[in-house]
Order: C-alpha cells, then sequence, then structure tokens
C-alpha cells in the first residue's frame, strides 16, 4: 500500500459513478481495502442537507467529493437552477462538515465549465477569474468555482487542507447516454449507432461543428485524482486534461467512422455550440504531481464506442 493512504477512512462521493468507481478501483490498486472507503448512494443520503454530511463525515480522514448534477448543453438549458443549487449546496455543507470534523484533507473536483467563456487557449489556470462562463455553462460552472473559493478561503483562516481539482470533459466506457443528460460523446455516439441499427438516412447534430473541446479518458482522470490527492498540499487550482484539442465537426466525423453508419449528417446550426474553444494547459498537474494521460484519444473512443455497442446490443442501457 502507499503509505499515504494507510490506516485512512477515504469518503468518495459520487463512488458509484462514472467517474468515482474508477477512482474507487485507482484506491484500490494503491492497496486501499473497501472497509477504508465509504461511498455514501444518493438514495440514502442527500448531500443537500448538513446533517446528513454530519453523519458520514464522521471518523473520515480524507475526503473525495466527486458527486455533481451535470449534463449536456440542452439539460443545462432546461435545468440551470437546479445545477446551480445542488452544487453549490452540496460542497459547501460537505466541506464544512468536514472541516468541523478535522477531515485531513478535503479534494475538491470542480469543472472546465468555470473558465470564463472566452479564455486564451491553451486555458491556464491563472486566466480562471478573468470573464463570465459561457452562458449555458455557467451556472453549473460557477457553482462548481465556489468550491474554489471556500477552498482557499478555509486554508487562510483555519488552515483546513483542500485542494481543487479542474478536469476537462470526461468520456469511456459506462459514459451517460441518456439523451436528455448526456454530454456530447456519449450523445453522438448514441446517435449514429442507432441511426445505424433503425436505418435513418441521416443524422442530426446540434450546432455549426466549429466549437472545440479537449476529451479526458475517465480511467486516466481517476488516476490524476489519486495522485493529486498523495502528493499535491497546495491551494492553487489545477487542471487535469490531456492537452489536446479537437473541434466537433472532427469528433462527428471520428464517431461516424467508428460507428459504421452509412447516412449522412446535417448540423442544426440553430442550436447552440456552447464555450467557442476548450484546450488546457495541463504542465501544472505534471510538475506538481507527475500526472500525464495515458491513453490516446483515438483508442479511448474506439473503447467508448465499442462499449456501447455491446452494452446497446445487450439491452443493459
Amino acid at each position: 500500500m502507499n503509505t499515504f493512504w494507510s490506516g485512512k477512512k477515504i469518503l468518495v462521493t459520487g463512488g458509484a459513478g462514472f467517474l468515482g468507481c474508477r477512482v474507487v478501483n485507482e484506491l484500490y490498486l494503491r492497496g486501499v481495502t473497501s472497509d477504508q472507503i465509504i461511498i455514501p448512494r444518493s438514495k440514502e443520503c442527500d448531500l443537500r442537507f448538513r446533517s446528513e454530511c454530519d453523519r458520514i463525515i464522521a471518523g473520515v480522514n480524507i475526503v473525495i467529493h466527486l458527486a455533481a448534477k451535470v449534463g449536456g448543453i440542452g439539460y443545462n438549458l432546461a435545468h440551470p437552477a437546479e445545477l446551480f443549487y445542488d452544487n453549490l449546496v452540496m460542497g459547501t455543507q460537505l466541506m464544512e462538515a468536514a472541516r468541523l470534523s478535522g477531515v485531513q484533507k478535503f479534494v475538491a473536483i470542480g469543472t472546465i465549465c468555470a473558465y470564463p467563456k472566452f479564455t486564451p487557449i491553451p486555458f491556464r489556470e491563472e486566466n480562471l477569474w478573468n470573464g463570465y462562463p459561457e452562458e449555458t455553462n455557467a451556472p453549473y460552472g460557477l457553482a462548481k468555482k465556489m468550491l474554489l473559493v471556500q477552498s482557499q478561503a478555509y486554508r487562510q483562516q483555519y488552515g483546513f487542507n483542500s485542494i481543487f481539482l479542474l478536469p476537462v470533459n470526461l468520456y469511456g466506457p459506462g459514459d451517460n447516454f441518456d439523451p436528455v443528460s448526456s454530454h456530447v460523446i456519449p450523445a453522438l455516439i448514441r446517435k449514429f449507432v442507432e441511426a445505424k441499427r433503425l436505418g435513418q438516412p441521416t443524422v442530426e447534430v446540434w450546432g455549426t461543428g466549429t466549437a472545440s473541446r479537449e476529451f479526458l479518458f475517465v480511467n486516466d482522470a481517476a488516476q490524476g485524482i489519486v495522485l493529486a490527492s498523495e502528493r499535491y498540499e497546495g491551494g492553487e487550482p489545477i487542471n487535469l486534461g490531456a492537452g489536446m484539442e479537437i473541434t466537433i465537426r472532427d469528433l462527428t466525423d471520428k464517431i461516424h467512422k467508428l460507428s459504421g453508419y452509412q447516412g449522412t449528417v446535417t448540423w442544426d446550426s440553430s442550436k447552440p455550440d456552447g464555450q467557442p474553444r476548450r484546450c488546457l494547459d495541463v504542465s501544472r498537474a505534471e510538475q506538481e504531481f507527475g500526472f500525464r494521460s495515458q491513453t490516446t484519444f483515438d483508442e479511448g473512443l474506439k473503447q467508448t464506442v465499442q462499449w456501447y455497442e455491446e452494452a446497446s446490443k445487450e439491452g443493459l442501457l
């Protein structure tokens, strides 16, 4: 076992989710045992209530706060108030409970949506406060960004050891493929695979395709979070990404080919593109705790498409 984790109780909120289960597995690979890890389930524990946070935090040494309410552009437009309130209150209540309980380290997970709409490429952590986030993401992005404010304020006043990570868009097998709330990669994969199965002549994609995104394979993100938990003690935010950039049009072309769909693509330019560009400077993560992504985008995308094809055939979705 990595000695950092020895004898510690670890609370992983969202630990049964897409990213969380990978973080938990990464902990197991480091010798952490199941009786050291607490994974609260949303049906049994509502983190928006302080009493619930107090209950699950008792006896915990390390908190990795992954729980969040998230969605793609369509979901963001339909649920801005819920995304703001639920994410803000969960993080605020949990960190205060952790401070009062004497938690040794709090690992807060933010979002790339916290960056200003027009951030110079690549996104550097020092640019985080230089403008308002892209409008469709702003309520979610700002709610998560308040975790950074809280982390730094608690460090300054209480000496509380809280770190703040900014992961870019994640993807991989087991992602959320729900057509209402999914992000761009699973949404596109579902569209193309279903269009192929049903013999549909065309697939419609939102926007113009000119916006760009960066994507990080979920297993790599989990490794980065665990490395930061072990090795990073600073108060400044740190990007977690792959240091790559791809336009939505090129992403669509890749998924089109990987799915084997033979029809055409049409673009609905009346729908929003979201933030114009996203690409991170990932040098600080490598310097501070030795993290670099290991999975190439083409390989990760291939694995994700194959997983969805198999899962949909077997009726698992």
